[in-house]
């Protein structure tokens, strides 16, 4: 009996390959990677030098939900990741539009 592998089953295999030379830091040709960083709450804040609760009252984050995200209960998503960035790069322009 002869057994062939299907172009489905190769095209998977390859993909599979080439995970595993990206994983042991190979350059792997076409491979596009997405980079994301993670904003820490509570650096932004600190950064600002506020209290949780001044920081809370000057953006209208709610004060249990930044004490969630800075003890770790509550992961960032990434629509309060965005506005902890414009934060960080606008603070007074924002506080003004509140």
């Amino acid at each position: 009996m002869d057994k062939k592998i299907s172009p489905e089953a190769l095209e998977i295999l390859d993909g599979l390959q080439e995970a595993l030379c990206d994983a042991k830091g190979m350059p792997v040709e076409g491979l596009k990677k997405t980079v994301i960083y993670r904003v820490n709450p509570k650096s932004v804040r600190e950064s600002l030098h506020m209290s949780q609760q001044e920081f809370s009252s000057a953006f209208g984050i709610p004060l249990a939900t930044l004490r969630n995200w800075e003890q770790g209960r509550r992961k960032v998503d990434a629509t309060a990741s965005s506005y902890l960035k414009a934060i960080l790069k606008y603070p007074k322009e924002i506080m003004a539009a509140q």
